[in-house]
């Protein structure tokens, strides 16, 4: 019997060792980011658990660029979640929007990630095991050496104060009566042709409060997104659907996809969609256009790119990039939903304008609402990160990452209604599923956890923020061109 006893205990022994979990150091981790010669492994780090995202990040719903630009580093703070997970040859299907109900965007340690992006972490931890290797060695840090440790902590109670607070619960009442306002204006906008007639006058009024209809619901659909406006998920992705789709003509996954990176890496180059202008239309932030200009490329005239600036992106954004880009990711990715919502817009709006206008007057018409709905969404858009800091990934902290590329404007009744309350551009980055009538709430308490830790919290007057965009363009042209005639 004792060869029998000998076996089990070695049968135990194994059994222990396998259920002992391996140990990695942020070195091994910080080498498996996808990128050098095959194996190209990616790795990554959530509350010291190292998760192998190798195959799952291209399945990622929030995209693989998004989950792929985190290969390597600590994604505690960046409220990954999985769908589908694999282990061995076992596979899990899941539906990520149900189960997760998340905009997969980065936040702060696990505590916020968690909290801030889903609905349902008891769910969404139990997916993660599937993803697991290891753990982080006893003597390895929490958070790596490139973050702020005690920021992180006290974002961390700030987090905690919020929520003890109520500020992330919805005020229902204030969205209805946003939806309302949208609605009405939309209809007043085919009324207002059909009984004054299509004469100039009309024609300007009816532009006028079509535009604002579709500016407001830009700003809905925002809130929609970002799944503060419902407790329950699928009632977020179901006024969405209705409000980005329906009442916009564009992708509710499209805006998703795009946001969720930006909001992921904010004026990070090479990964913030919304920077992707750099460098074949504008050059930005000081740093790129002088490295532009030493490697002596020239796309467009930068030096003039702040007088350019007027006549190409707030104008032509919406009716001709995005028109189309809407389009073809939607039918690449095969958002068929979307794209049977997308067209009930323009189905409804040649049947009720058609009826008003000849063809030339309605293409007219459509081409106009939507040049000057472009023209106000790019100005309030790009108000709060193009004058800001403009580089490569720095992989900081979540708190100093979207406080150098973010700033504020003035709070007043109309800067809240005109921006859609991204005058409170720092408070929505760092709680992006706060209700935004809470920011104006918060923003004291960000004031003094910037001013503790000696970061800059800017706020300034909305016509200043406007004059930021086009000094910044003109500082960035000019330093480029002094690299490219001179270094």
């Amino acid at each position: 019997m004792a060869p029998l006893r000998g076996a089990e205990e070695a049968g135990e022994e194994r059994d222990a060792a396998a259920a002992a979990p391996r140990l990695f150091t942020w070195a091994e981790v910080g080498l498996r980011t996808g990128r050098g010669p095959p194996p190209q492994e990616r790795w990554l780090v959530i509350d010291r658990k190292v998760y192998d995202i190798s195959h799952f990040y291209r399945r990622h719903p929030g995209g693989a660029r998004l989950l792929g630009s985190h290969a390597g580093k600590d994604a505690t703070r960046r409220g990954f979640a999985p769908s589908s997970p694999q282990r061995g040859n076992r596979a899990v299907t899941v539906d990520p929007a149900k189960v997760f109900g998340i905009l997969c965007i980065p936040v702060s340690l696990l505590q916020d990630a968690f909290v801030a992006f889903h609905v349902n972490k008891l769910l969404v931890s139990k997916y993660l095991k599937s993803l697991q290797i290891g753990e982080l060695a006893p003597d390895e840090h929490s958070v790596e050496p490139t973050k702020n440790k005690m920021l992180v902590e006290d974002f961390r109670e700030l987090r905690a104060t919020v929520e003890k607070m109520g500020l992330l619960k919805p005020n229902q009442l204030f969205f209805f009566l946003h939806l309302a306002h949208i609605l009405l204006l939309d209809a007043a906008a085919w009324l207002i042709l059909f009984y004054f007639g299509t004469s100039l006058i009309p024609f300007i009024v009816s532009l006028v409060a079509l535009t604002i209809s579709q500016v407001q619901a830009s700003w809905l659909q925002h809130d929609l997104g970002h799944l503060s406006v419902f407790r329950m998920t699928k009632w977020n992705h179901l006024l969405h659907k209705f409000v980005m789709c329906h009442l916009i003509g564009a992708s509710a996954k499209w805006w998703t996809l795009l946001h969720s990176q930006h909001h992921a890496k904010p004026n990070c180059f090479q990964k913030d969609p919304d920077i992707d202008m750099h460098p074949f239309l504008f050059t930005l932030g000081k740093k790129l256009s002088v490295e532009l200009g030493i490697k002596k490329k020239k796309y467009m005239p930068y030096n003039h790119q702040h007088k350019y600036f007027f006549i190409t992106l707030p104008p032509l954004l919406f009716p001709t990039f995005f028109q189309w880009h809407t389009f073809y990711i939607a039918y690449t990715k095969r958002y068929w939903v979307d794209l049977a919502w997308m067209l009930t817009l323009y189905i409804r709006f040649f049947f009720t304008y058609g009826s008003l206008f000849g063809i030339k007057s309605l293409l007219a018409y459509y081409f106009i609402f939507r040049m000057l709905e472009s023209i106000w969404f790019v100005w309030v858009s790009q108000m709060n990160h193009i004058p800001m800091d403009i580089y490569y990934d720095k992989n900081l902290d979540w708190v100093s990452t979207q406080l150098q590329a973010t700033c504020n404007v003035e709070q007043s009744l109309f800067n809240d209604w005109f921006t859609g309350h991204l005058n409170f551009q720092i408070e929505h980055h760092l709680f992006p599923m706060m209700p935004r009538h809470n920011y104006r709430k918060v923003a004291p308490l960000v004031k003094s956890l910037c001013a503790k830790h000696g970061i800059e919290y800017q706020c300034k007057p909305l016509l200043t923020a406007f004059a930021d965009i086009v000094h910044s363009l003109k500082n960035s042209g000019e330093l480029w061109l002094d690299a490219y005639l001179h270094k």
